[in-house]
């Protein structure tokens, strides 16, 4: 009990150190500088923790001021010194020229400890074995059917009957939520309140002295108290259904498995990926944890900014509804060529993996001219990339989903370090295709059957998470299309 009395001093002594700090910086600070003075001691935290509520957009403003890379100096032996970019070159660099040079680092793992030993944590051998197997998985036609089958029979059963009936009760409802929900099965909620809880406390651990973070986690105070009782529940959840799917499996005998994540890892081939662990309960949680993050959070994150600003531009609504007028075909949703310039150009403006954390094997020298250190953090800034003016041209920051649309009418593509919104490189997301298919099939039937209106007065903010949600959801009446 003492040791824990001592432990908290040094937690309050700690905070009331940068409070004041961040007091004096914030009655000096002179309006709209966006870089950080460097204080003696804690260097550049007293400035950076008054922009960590819209630390997204306060990036946009550095990197824009900085030629596009930053050094953020953390307080002395926090081990918080930071290299922020949005320079494609940079990016192209780390994740592809130089990709072996750049892993996810051993810090990284430490700080999302609670996805364990999924693809989305791992370095060498272990995550080669699982992006093979992942691309195995995202390349069976059986799993793609599933996939399919299994969102267009939860959009007709669930999801319409909802609109339908917040349509006729004429009732608020929070479309954040409503994606969310979507994108899970009937444990969303619980799983949904644990990985929001647990994407927000990975977020500031970030910024916070490792030796912090993990003090509050073992007090338990603050998100950390909050993250480790959301894990919890997470690990009871998946205990369930994992034991449960066991027991099904060996029911089944000798008839064929349904193609989903979990069976395909339960059965993975050990004599083709050596370090997989299909008998590991620990192992298959994971993996399918580390899936479902990748999956369900960030396709709501993109479904519902992009109907935010699609309420926010009527005249692409009016453009999208246009096309699937004169070009819809069930049987090929790649014809719908504006529509998906209109989710390409709200993921650029919105990308759902708001930035990406690099960490230098050995020293070295980006294109920028930056040196970087062994095991030094790099956060690659996503968000800010794509309203970059120098990168997108002036008009970065409008929503324009012709600038997705070439001369001859197909999709423009761009390079992946450019727009990065599917990572790039050897990590380029395996599930872009299926996840693209899942945000038409939503958007399409919505666009077509459905109209909607924000709420007045609601306020629209992203909440600081490794997740780009929006604080305090998406709130809207619904109406059916006449």
């Amino acid at each position: 009990m003492a040791m824990l009395g001592l432990v908290e001093v040094f937690v309050a002594s700690f905070l009331f150190l940068v409070f004041l700090f961040t007091c004096f910086f914030l009655h000096k600070k002179s309006h709209g500088q966006p870089i950080l003075k460097n204080w003696p001691l804690l260097r550049m935290l007293p400035g950076m923790i008054p922009q960590i509520p819209r630390i997204y957009d306060w990036t946009v403003e550095v990197l824009e001021a900085t030629n596009l890379t930053f050094r953020f100096k953390g307080p002395w032996l926090s081990g918080t010194h930071m290299l922020f970019t949005a320079d494609p070159k940079n990016i192209h660099y780390m994740l592809s020229t130089n990709f072996g040079n750049y892993p996810k680092g051993p810090e990284f793992k430490k700080i999302f400890d609670a996805l364990g030993d999924g693809i989305l944590t791992v370095d060498q051998e272990l995550w080669e074995d699982l992006r093979k197997s992942n691309h195995d998985i995202f390349h069976n036609q059986d799993f793609l059917k599933l996939s399919v089958s299994s969102n267009t029979s939860k959009l007709k059963e669930v999801l319409v009957p909802f609109l339908d009936n917040a349509a006729k009760e004429n009732i608020i409802i929070d479309l954040q939520d409503v994606f969310q929900r979507f994108m899970f099965d009937t444990s969303s909620i619980l799983f949904g309140e644990a990985a929001e809880l647990g994407e927000e406390a990975i977020y500031y651990r970030h910024f916070k002295p490792m030796i912090l973070w993990r003090l509050q986690n073992l007090i338990g105070i603050g998100l950390e108290r909050k993250m480790r009782t959301a894990l919890a529940t997470v690990n009871r959840m998946f205990e369930k259904i994992i034991s449960s799917r066991r027991r099904e499996e060996i029911s089944r005998g000798k008839r064929k498995p349904l193609m989903d994540a979990m069976n395909y890892y339960m059965k993975a081939d050990t004599t083709k990926y050596k370090l997989l662990k299909p008998n590991n309960d620990k192992f298959i949680r994971d993996v399918i944890f580390s899936l479902l993050l990748a999956g369900r959070d960030t396709t709501s994150s993109a479904l519902t900014w992009f109907f935010w600003l699609l309420a926010k531009h009527p005249q692409v609504m009016a453009k999208i509804r246009q096309e699937i007028n004169t070009k819809f075909d069930h049987e090929d949703l790649e014809k719908l060529v504006y529509l998906h310039a209109a989710l390409f150009e709200a993921m650029r403006l919105f990308p759902p993996l708001p930035f990406n954390h690099k960490s230098p094997a050995k020293s070295d020298v980006l294109p920028s001219g930056h040196k970087v250190e062994a095991d030094s953090k790099i956060v690659i800034c996503i968000y800010a990339l794509g309203r970059m003016r120098s990168v997108w041209g002036e008009d970065a920051s409008d929503f324009k989903p012709e600038r997705w649309v070439s001369d001859n009418g197909s999709l423009r593509q761009e390079p992946s370090y450019k727009y990065m919104v599917f990572n790039a490189g050897p990590r380029f997301c395996l599930g872009k295709h299926l996840a693209l298919l899942q945000m038409k099939i939503v958007a399409l039937e919505i666009i077509r059957n459905y109209d909607f209106k924000v709420v007045e007065g609601h306020k629209i903010e992203p909440v600081p998470s490794i997740v780009l949600r929006m604080k305090h959801g998406l709130k809207v009446t619904v109406s059916k299309k006449i």
